[in-house]
């Protein structure tokens, strides 16, 4: 990577990953690393800028990741955010402490003196705070350029030590100006340049993959995904046939995805794929299972099983030495990657082979967010029905059905959900919306008229929203008419289905998926 470099310090917070991405959008390459990491191991990677991010701790509590004050003596430029704003400013000498005021949500921010980072901001502006504590006093040397009302000092810097610090959140889009002043950290005071750009990274990742795999063969897991359909775009376009892609159909993809994968990949990337046909494996494991991390986990162990079986038959034909993985960067976060994130569930990949079939994992894209594969994949040609695919997960319909999945409920849920999808394509809103969960509540029904009739039949549930990395997420405001042509046609056309509702809760504090 020829780029400057920017590292993201995490002190827990699910934003470090967001945080990132805000830096690449300003055009420097940014990756992350644990608060424990050492000030001489973040000088051997010659970083042009470091960022402190947020955290959900206090400061002063026991066992708080602090900020080793050497850092500040090394010459990199730093920038702080919320919580890394407070570390840094108690690690430079200034004064942090509780007020009995806390801010949570959206924040008038007033600037009392402008100077580089606020230069071209206006005087006041709305931002996302989220703080118990707050900076009391600047450390000396630095100028405080603004306040709130929980926060006397909640911007400062020194120009001439390329240092500064916010106490807001500038990486969620709710803070007005925020990619502004990021920038202006980035280009002004720590003076780097806008050389890093995501035309580049489909070459970058070709030749990294060329360079580690040489002669050696390469497996790739194929789900259906636009994840894994780059991941095996680019080391196909690297090694060519030394790859060879298994899909395991488990049959809980969404209705005519498995005749895609096999069809619509193969066509656009010219790659060996093998499938196996494992419905009845998997549904005969699910049998009787409502709660939703075992079926997280059945689904997760009896894919190693069916891909292992695949894997041991390639592995003797062809001495298969490397396994490609589509992980990317929220995935690792969601799993509880980073020191301090807590995990929010359990992610369904390619982990937990045995000891006697083990490869050497290459993940491409594991830096990546998923706008950044998308472009990679329209670089490679991949069609864009493919690369425009809503994010889906791993265990599939699995946990869109609450309660237990049999044939006949996935039946119901997969027509009810290309009547949705159906029809979000058809008003051209596919790409407003982030992703579009259509949720089963197959142990609920409730009582309709339906023609001359009584019914007692099962609600579906829609779940649009709105995000850029599933690491928040909004509710999908679609309009109302668009509304009551998926209810009415799921009504008419889905027998079993007598109700649906509309899911309009936020993430946090629900995730996107219902289990």
């Amino acid at each position: 990577m020829d780029s400057e470099l920017v590292l993201v310090i995490d002190f827990g917070a699910q934003y470090a990953q967001l945080i990132a991405r805000r830096v690449r959008e300003a055009n420097c390459y940014s990756e992350i690393v644990p608060h424990t990491v050492s000030v001489a191991d973040l000088v051997a990677r010659t970083p042009a800028a470091i960022v402190l991010s947020g955290g959900p701790q206090s400061v002063y509590a026991d066992g708080a990741p602090q900020v080793d004050p050497a850092l500040f003596d090394t010459g990199i430029p730093v920038f702080g955010i919320c919580y890394g704003f407070q570390a840094m400013a108690r690690a430079l000498g200034g004064e942090v402490a509780k007020t009995g005021l806390s801010e949570f949500g959206r924040t008038v921010i007033t600037v009392d003196h402008p100077g580089t980072l606020l230069g071209d901001v206006p005087v006041c502006f709305n931002a996302w705070m989220s703080h118990g504590d707050s900076v009391h006093a600047a450390p000396s040397g630095f100028t405080t350029l603004a306040a709130s009302a929980g926060a006397k000092v909640a911007a400062f810097e020194d120009t001439t030590r390329r240092i500064a610090g916010v106490q807001w959140h500038p990486e969620v889009l709710h803070s007005e100006y925020g990619q502004k002043v990021l920038s202006t950290f980035l280009h002004e005071i720590a003076g780097l340049g806008s050389a890093w750009k995501t035309s580049a990274i489909a070459e970058e990742a070709i030749a990294r993959v060329r360079e580690q795999v040489g002669d050696k063969r390469v497996l790739c897991a194929l789900s259906g995904g636009v994840d894994s359909a780059v991941a095996a775009a680019i080391v196909q376009r690297a090694v060519g046939d030394q790859l060879t892609c298994v899909f395991v159909d488990h049959g809980l993809l969404r209705k005519g995805e498995s005749e895609a994968v096999e069809r619509d990949f193969v066509a656009a990337t010219g790659a060996k794929l093998v499938v196996a046909d494992a419905v009845d494996q998997f549904l005969g494991h699910l049998a009787g299972v409502t709660d939703p991390e075992t079926k997280r986990k059945i689904i997760g162990r009896e894919f190693i099983r069916v891909f292992e079986e695949q894997a041991r038959a390639l592995e003797s034909e062809l001495d298969i030495e490397f396994l490609v993985q589509g992980t990317l960067y929220p995935d690792v976060v969601e799993s509880g990657g980073g020191e301090g994130a807590a995990t929010i569930k359990s992610h369904h990949n390619v982990g937990g082979l045995p000891d006697d079939l083990q490869f050497t994992l290459i993940e491409p894209l594991r830096t990546l967010f998923k706008d950044e594969v998308r472009q990679v994949g329209l670089e490679l040609g991949l069609p864009d029905h493919m690369i425009w695919r809503h994010p889906f997960p791993g265990p599939g319909l699995g946990i869109r059905i609450i309660g237990e999945v049999t044939r006949e409920r996935l039946e119901i849920l997969r027509e009810a959900d290309a009547i949705a999808r159906e029809e979000l394509t058809a008003s051209g809103l596919d790409r407003d919306i982030w992703q579009f969960p259509v949720v089963l509540l197959a142990d609920v029904r409730s009582v309709g008229v339906q023609g001359d009739g009584r019914t007692y039949g099962h609600p579906i549930v829609l779940r649009p929203v709105t995000s850029e990395d599933a690491m928040t997420a909004d509710w999908g405001r679609l309009p109302y008419d668009l509304l009551e042509k998926i209810s009415t046609r799921i009504t008419n056309e889905v027998r079993e289905v007598n109700r649906v509702v509309v899911d309009i809760t936020s993430k946090p504090p629900g995730t996107i998926e219902w289990e």
